[in-house]
């Protein structure tokens, strides 16, 4: 089994010098449910879109993240060439010689660095990608450690990230009252909730950078395992090489993102999920490799303060029933998905209020989806 030290450190495997898929990174049970493609159509399996400008936002963002607690947004404002340059910029970092990326590994118990996906130090098997992790409030001096004598590479990148930062800071807060009034909140409600509970006002960012390598054998391998994001909701950038797919029950399959140009990947995670009581769902993803193209993806997750107590808003309760959930911390949850993946159950189940009656899907979705740690 590999140690703690090969989760962290990237440079025990070549991904460019392979010729075949290792024992380590290889993963079983990666084809026992179909994948069906997710571009347009009009068929059940076409994943939402949703155009922030449009008068039916609010609706299409409730039916999305109802049915499926994933769309893709379109129509958002940040600018083409902007996104354009974020992926050049992101491609650049994982370009860089592995001895250079290797200045700012992550540690053990550090958030924030060059390495494997965080979520790797749960599995036993090796994913086939590579990752950095940052916190946009302290950009510059978290990559110092990648450049430690700045140069143009790193003013490029810290300068086109900051320009991010401030248009997704901008979208967070707009998508998050999109979601509220995708709740049944009126205007004024939207404010008075944000008002009393400082949700938007508060919310911190991080940013995680995937590079996912051609791979020699890509039904052997995967990028990023199956899971749900934890915090409130994410924003996915992905180049125009597909991989991301969702999963979706009845019957259970994977669907295929399609690559549309411009577009963010929004998924629904697990303490929005508890803030809407269980009526936005968190949705499980993962992300293949392919053999003939390198992709890159940027996550900006979006979630609560450590400090802040996350419980369902009384208005998406329904009249006459308790709360589904109870208040957890972002670190207290962090703490009981830690067990759940160690013990193979449910996070969200393990937080609700009635572990009976609590109307939880993950747990099949979790049996179905189910890979070997």
């Amino acid at each position: 089994m590999p140690t703690p030290s090969h989760l962290k450190n990237p440079l025990c495997f070549d991904f460019r010098a392979a010729r075949r898929v290792p024992e380590t990174h290889a993963w079983p049970g990666l084809d026992d449910h179909p994948v069906v493609d997710g571009g347009g159509g009009g068929g059940e399996d076409a994943v939402p879109v949703v155009d922030v400008g449009a008068g039916d936002a609010a609706a299409r963002v409730a039916r999305a993240a109802e049915q499926w607690g994933a769309f893709l947004l379109v129509g958002h404002g940040v600018p083409a060439a902007l996104l354009s340059r974020v992926e050049e910029r992101v491609a650049r970092v994982f370009s860089l010689p592995a001895s250079e990326k290797m200045r700012a590994v992550r540690g053990p118990g550090e958030p924030c660095g060059y390495g494997s996906p965080p979520i790797s130090s749960f599995f036993s098997k090796l994913m086939w990608s590579e990752g950095y992790t940052f916190s946009p409030s302290s950009l510059r001096s978290e990559l110092r450690r990648l450049w430690p004598k700045s140069g143009e590479d790193y003013l490029l990148f810290c300068d086109v990230m900051e320009e991010f930062q401030k248009e997704m800071r901008r979208l967070a807060d707009e998508l998050l009252r999109l979601f509220l009034r995708a709740l049944g909140l009126t205007g004024e409600e939207v404010t008075r909730v944000e008002a009393e509970r400082r949700i938007g006002e508060t919310m911190t960012a991080t940013v995680h950078l995937n590079w996912y390598p051609r791979c020699p054998e890509p039904r052997r391998a995967l990028g990023l395992i199956a899971h749900t994001d934890s915090g409130f909701f994410t924003f996915v950038l992905q180049s125009l090489v597909p991989g991301l797919q969702l999963f979706r029950r009845g019957p259970d399959r994977w669907v295929a993102v399609p690559a549309v140009a411009g577009a963010f990947v929004v998924n629904v995670g697990d303490l929005f999920h508890i803030l809407t009581n269980g009526r936005f769902h968190s949705v499980y993803h993962r992300a293949v490799v392919n053999r003939d193209r390198d992709r890159v993806s940027l996550g900006y997750f979006l979630g609560p303060p450590p400090d802040a107590e996350v419980a369902p808003l009384p208005e998406a309760v329904p009249a006459g029933r308790s709360p589904a959930y109870r208040a957890v911390t972002w670190p207290e949850y962090m703490a009981v998905r830690k067990k759940a993946f160690a013990t193979g159950g449910s996070a969200l189940k393990m937080v609700s209020t009635d572990a009976a009656a609590a109307d939880d899907e993950h747990d099949d979705v979790a049996a179905a989806a189910d890979v070997h740690a």
